[in-house]
């Protein structure tokens, strides 16, 4: 069994960049407990965090699986196999929108992405896009190319252990005094 705090797994690699509409600078502070706040100083700031929790499966009376998730804090112990969830969650608490919030999860090492599991909260525009080459370009579908027997190339779907970070637009705007939330899952390796 491997031990871990949930800082080594991802919590500190949380990097927040947001774009306002006037270009002015932004500053990000990290915290401890997986907490950001990236501010622009004429305009307001936005708090980020960082969650994670480990999913249990157990069987209830009927035999049926049930999938239950454990909230991670402090020193966590996981075993390769093991599905974590992370949440990263932006909370606007100034007075005005925020336009352009954008943040960039890296993929720790040990880890890999679980296709398919993340998700964002509905907002105009919101999306979610993937890098394969650590963080310089993002797709929502990356691909790479497979040399064929006869010497051709396919390009394909990228196996999920070529996913280096995620990254949510979270749209447009994010409205004063509201929250936006974008969920994934990693698996230990």
């Amino acid at each position: 069994m491997k031990r871990v705090s949930i800082a080594s797994l991802s919590a500190v690699a949380l990097v927040a960049s947001v774009a306002f509409a006037t270009q002015i600078p932004v500053v990000a502070n990290f915290l401890p407990g997986g907490s950001a706040i990236a501010q622009n100083a004429k305009k307001g700031f936005v708090q980020l965090r960082l969650d994670a929790a480990k999913q249990l499966i157990t069987k209830d009376a009927q035999g049926k699986q049930k999938v239950t998730w454990t909230a991670l804090e402090g020193r966590a112990t996981v075993k390769p196999g093991d599905i974590l969830r992370y949440t990263v969650s932006g909370s606007n608490n100034g007075e005005k929108a925020v336009k352009g919030l954008v943040v960039n999860q890296p993929i720790p090492q040990g880890m890999k992405y679980v296709l398919k599991s993340a998700t964002v909260n509905v907002n105009k525009g919101a999306k979610i896009t993937y890098s394969i080459d650590q963080g310089k370009t993002f797709v929502e579908t990356p691909t790479i190319k497979l040399r064929q027997e006869d010497g051709t190339f396919k390009t394909v779907a990228a196996p999920a252990e070529q996913y280096t970070n995620i990254r949510w637009n979270f749209g447009e705007s994010v409205a004063a005094k509201s929250t936006v939330r974008g969920i994934y899952q990693l698996q230990v390796r």
